[in-house]
């Protein structure tokens, strides 16, 4: 559980500006769904710019996902971690907020995973990580937030 910060101005344009809270839940869900999530337990609710997620998460990389999806949508600034696992861990995560990574101007996947793994060709682990959010390993940009998931 935990609460995350995000860039406001950067990710998925979904919201017009005029939406209430509850279309722009829906938006969210709607936009979460695309990338064949287990959402069957998971509920999302917006306030301003942040987005409350709870209910239960498939398992840890899958909850880790969720989270980072929504974050990098344009508007949202935070995220609130209210998610429980229906698979229990099979390690020990000792802060689950050093699982995710805001992309500076500058980075690459190869020099995120030289620094989290201390290997540049470990940068394919990321990428698959955040798929289908991220769509090819050379389209990042700063304020988006992977997942990195343990090495």
């Amino acid at each position: 559980m935990g609460l995350f910060s995000f860039m406001k101005n950067a990710g998925e344009k979904l919201f017009g500006g005029s939406e209430s809270a509850e279309e722009k839940s829906k938006k969210v869900q709607d936009h979460l769904a695309k990338y064949n999530f287990d959402l069957s337990g998971v509920k999302l609710s917006v306030e301003d710019d942040a987005v409350t997620v709870s209910g239960e998460a498939k398992n840890i990389d899958e909850k880790q996902r969720i989270l980072a999806t929504v974050g990098n949508v344009e508007g949202v600034s935070s995220v609130k971690d209210n998610l429980t696992l229906k698979e229990a861990l099979k390690i020990e995560i000792p802060d689950i907020s050093k699982t995710m990574y805001t992309v500076k101007s500058g980075d690459s996947l190869s020099k995120i995973a030289k620094e989290v793994y201390g290997d540049a060709n470990s940068y394919n682990k990321i990428f698959e990580a955040n798929k289908p959010m991220l769509s090819d390993p050379n389209k990042i940009y700063p304020g988006q937030v992977l997942y990195i998931p343990q090495g």
